[in-house]
Parts: C-alpha cells; structure tokens; sequence
C-alpha cells in the first residue's frame, strides 16, 4: 500500500492510501520448467537416459570382471606342476574373468615358442579389454553433446526472444520475452547438468577398467614366470 500526498490550495496536506497491485507468485515444478526448455530437451532428455542404461549396465560388467580369487594362480601353478593342464583350464573357464580366460589362452599354446604365447594372451587382453569399454562411446558422448546442446537452446532461446521483441516494436511487454528467455536459460542449465554428472560417470568407468587391466596384467607376468621356471612343462 503506498501513501500520497495531496497539497490543497490552501496548504493542508493530505494522505490518500493508494492500493498497489500485489505481486502474484509464479510457481513452477521441474516438468512445467523442463517443457520451457523447448525442443533442446527432448535430445538433452534422451542423451542422459541412454548414458545412465549404460552406465548402470558397464558396471554390472566391470565388477564381475574385477572380482578376484587369491588362490587362482596358486591352483594354477600346482597344476601346470604335475602337468594337469586340463584341470587347469577347467578352472580358467570355472573362474571366468577377463585374466582367466588370458590364461587359459596361454595354456592352450603350451609347447611353442614364448613368444607366441605372450602374443596370444596380449590378443586375448585387446579383446577383453574392448568387450569392458563397450558402449563407453554414448556415456563420453552425453558428457560432451550434452552441454553444447544447451548453449544451442541458449542461442536459439535469444535469437526468438529478439525477434519477438522487434515484432512488438514500441509495444514490448515482459512476457512476451518470457518465453525466449526461459528456453535460453533453461536448457542452459539442463545441459550442464547431465554434462557434468555423466562426465564424473565417464572417468569413474575408466578408472574400474584400468583396475581390471592392472589385475589382468599382473595375471599374466605371474604367468609367464611360470613358464620360465626351470621346471619340466609338458610339451
């Protein structure tokens, strides 16, 4: 409520309560907001489901790959000891782990050179490396496209803003720019908050790996010492 003062002809002042529109408070849930936003979202939207499937799914993987069996090795060399290969190579496929399943690439080239058994267990390492880092491309992706997708709606946001305002011409309301400006700033937001997780997710995924990685080659140079023991291997 706002107070006015009226000077009258013959000097007395008087105060007139002038009744002031109250401010009507605009409420907003996140689905109303994220359909401000305009088409950018739907992409944005998309882009942060496939990256979290994948996620969850690479994950599942990765720590089944990563379990570990501290007496593998151990089984492993007691049975290439008393030349119980086949036992061995039961156990490999019984364990199946990326570095099982190294190793049992090593065993079935017993008898030829060490290089080739070396070369056949690194091939065996590309491979099982690969099948970890399948879908990796949509989770770096997400992390990358997303947030450019949100400076795209920033920009197609204020260019639609501008242009309705030169329309209106002298005639430029508040909420006629509303609607350009929330879809600026909405998509803005939106896409850096799926960039910024999903790049967090991104990096964690290659860290599991290269823990896999580490075990696998671990796995392997024991292997290989095994085979340069000087005891009597089969042939």
């Amino acid at each position: 409520m706002n107070l006015l003062l009226f000077i009258q002809p013959d000097g007395v002042v008087e105060t007139v309560n002038a009744m002031a529109p109250e401010a009507t408070e605009v409420k907003m849930n996140i689905l109303e907001l994220a359909f401000k936003g305009g088409w950018v979202m739907i992409p944005i939207v998309v882009l942060f489901f496939i990256a979290v499937g994948v996620f969850i799914e690479r994950m599942l993987v990765i720590n089944k790959a990563a379990k570990s069996d501290d007496s593998f090795m151990d089984r492993i060399k007691d049975y290439v000891h008393d030349g119980n290969i086949k036992s061995a190579e039961k156990l490999c496929h019984k364990t199946n782990t990326p570095y099982a399943r190294m190793i049992a690439k090593g065993l079935q080239r017993l008898g030829r050179p060490m290089n080739d058994i070396q070369v056949s267990i690194e091939n065996v390492a590309n491979i099982e490396v690969a099948k970890l880092e399948k879908g990796f491309i949509w989770v770096a992706t997400t992390a990358a496209i997303a947030p450019m997708l949100g400076f795209f709606g920033t920009v197609t946001g204020m260019v639609r803003a501008f242009f309705d305002m030169a329309n209106a011409g002298n005639n430029v309301d508040i909420t006629l720019l509303s609607s350009g400006i929330y879809e600026a700033l909405v998509t803005t937001v939106a896409g850096l908050s799926v960039g910024i997780p999903v790049l967090f997710a991104y990096n964690y995924l290659v860290a599991r790996v290269d823990v896999v990685i580490s075990k696998m080659e671990s796995h392997t140079v024991d292997f290989m010492d095994l085979l340069n023991e000087p005891t009597d291997l089969p042939k």
